[in-house]
């Protein structure tokens, strides 16, 4: 099997597992939307042993790599990978307690960020929460000057691309009843967004 490698997965991953180290409170189902190469789903199922984790993606010639991942990792876990268009209405069950992206919104459609936020919603139980890792920007502004020429980068490539505005994202997951409950700032002007999911 291929395992294929993102320096950025590389990079990120150890800042990442220690916001998602400080929000378990025991064993923990999670759906992973957009796994790519399969890197973060390895690492995170082999570092925290109460993640049932769920690797998910659109491109099912990734799946190979993401196998190969866990093999590399050593760990029986994460789960097989699924298929998954974030913009689908047909999600895998939940109630998972736990939604995860990172590096997705900002390169694709904002169609597949509306569909991240609605799959979401339906897919948590109540209290679950949706993790949204990369850049964004905030008070219509970039964070750094890096993140405006990554911008310019991505829409040069896709005109449909680029780095969300936050306030953005969170009207929309206000609407679907998710709720900002936390933005941690990340190494390279990334962030990580928390969304709750309120009781019904």
């Amino acid at each position: 099997m291929e395992r294929r490698e993102s320096p950025a997965a590389a990079r990120n991953r150890g800042p990442i597992l220690e916001v998602l180290r400080g929000r378990l409170r025991g064993p923990t189902r999670v759906l992973e939307v957009g796994s790519g190469t399969g890197q973060h789903a390895a690492f995170f199922a082999r570092s925290l042993a109460e993640l049932d984790w769920q690797p998910s993606e659109r491109d099912a010639g990734l799946f190979d790599s993401i196998r190969a991942w866990a093999v590399h990792e050593g760990v029986a876990r994460p789960r097989p990978p699924l298929r998954l268009d974030a913009t689908a209405e047909a999600w895998p069950e939940g109630p998972f307690d736990w939604v995860f992206s990172a590096n997705v919104v900002h390169i694709a459609p904002w169609e597949v960020c509306l569909g991240l936020v609605r799959g979401a919603a339906r897919s948590l139980g109540p209290g679950g929460e949706l993790l949204l890792y990369g850049p964004f920007r905030i008070g219509a502004r970039h964070t750094a000057p890096s993140n405006e020429d990554f911008d310019l980068d991505l829409r040069r490539r896709d005109p449909a691309w680029g780095v969300r505005d936050l306030e953005a994202v969170e009207a929309e997951a206000a609407r679907r009843g998710l709720v900002l409950v936390e933005r941690v700032g990340m190494p390279a002007n990334n962030q990580t967004l928390v969304f709750r999911r309120a009781a019904p």
